[in-house]
């Protein structure tokens, strides 16, 4: 995993070719999702995992509208100037998660730094809703850094929600790059912090393949387990367009094997390391 630059032109390794969802619960939700216009990312983000985790009743929605006020080189949400809050969506959200009959669902955001609570109270209702709408669905929230403002998390952790995940995405030499308005040493404050305000469960994934070196990742990891974090997710990074950031090599299922093994080792209670990990994969089992 040394910093190799690789020609991106070449062809997609064997291991990252997914199959196209098939099932019954799959096909059901398809025409839920269509006919009824909900939004879930598993979607708008192609993600390649989309079949089995709706096969397994796992959803991810994003919330506080599409258009991010950060600029990640990562990410295909679009940038620029957000909608005004929708103050509907909340049971919104939580109609759709009933209507999907999902068991546990992953909601997610953008970046809201143009608003002053920076979109926490929208969240804390969100949770509060799907709790009143589809009381036996159980929850993860993947939240932004908030800038690292304590009373903008504690409206999170106050709701509770099963799972609080925060992604730290790449290691710390290389995050000015790939997340540009994002701290490496604030995302861990942040994952520090909801452990420390009683959050039960935290979560966080980085994505490999960025120009980031083995010991790189094996130092971040530790960092991750230091803030107490209990899951993390390992996967590789897939490049949106061609706007953004190239992938700089491919991460073998061998190396993925041998970081899953070394997180296991410091103590985390789940640990997903494999190149189609994304970060809400497999996320019905992390709550336990």
């Amino acid at each position: 995993m040394e910093n190799l630059v690789q020609d991106t032109t070449v062809q997609k390794p064997k291991w990252i070719r997914v199959k196209l969802p098939t099932g019954k619960n799959y096909r059901e939700l398809r025409t839920l999702v269509d006919k009824y216009k909900l939004n879930t990312i598993c979607q708008s983000g192609s993600c390649p995992n989309m079949g089995e985790c709706w096969g397994e009743g796992t959803a991810t929605f994003m919330i506080l509208g599409n258009i991010c006020t950060r600029s990640c080189g990562f990410c295909g949400v679009k940038t620029g100037k957000p909608l005004d809050v929708n103050w509907d969506e909340p049971e919104k959200v939580a109609r759709s998660i009933k209507l999907m009959k999902i068991k546990h669902a992953v909601l997610t955001s953008v970046d809201r730094d143009d608003l002053k609570d920076m979109g926490s109270i929208l969240w804390g209702e969100t949770v509060n809703a799907v709790r009143r709408i589809s009381p036996g669905t159980t929850m993860e929230t993947l939240i932004p850094d908030f800038q690292g403002l304590t009373k903008h998390i504690d409206r999170l952790v106050e709701v509770a929600p099963e799972v609080i995940s925060h992604n730290m995405e790449t290691v710390k030499r290389l995050t000015r790059e790939v997340r540009i308005q994002a701290k490496y040493e604030r995302s861990l404050e942040v994952l520090r912090y909801l452990k420390e305000a009683g959050q039960r469960r935290t979560k966080t994934g980085m994505m490999l393949g960025l120009g980031e070196t083995k010991d790189e990742v094996f130092q971040t990891i530790e960092d991750i387990r230091n803030a107490n974090v209990d899951v993390i997710t390992l996967g590789q990074y897939l490049q949106p367009t061609k706007k953004h950031l190239p992938v700089k090599r491919f991460i073998t299922p061998e190396e993925f094997d041998e970081l899953g093994d070394f997180a296991r080792s410091l103590g985390f209670r789940h640990v997903e390391s494999s190149p189609l990990v994304r970060s809400s994969y497999h996320a019905e089992k992390h709550i336990h």
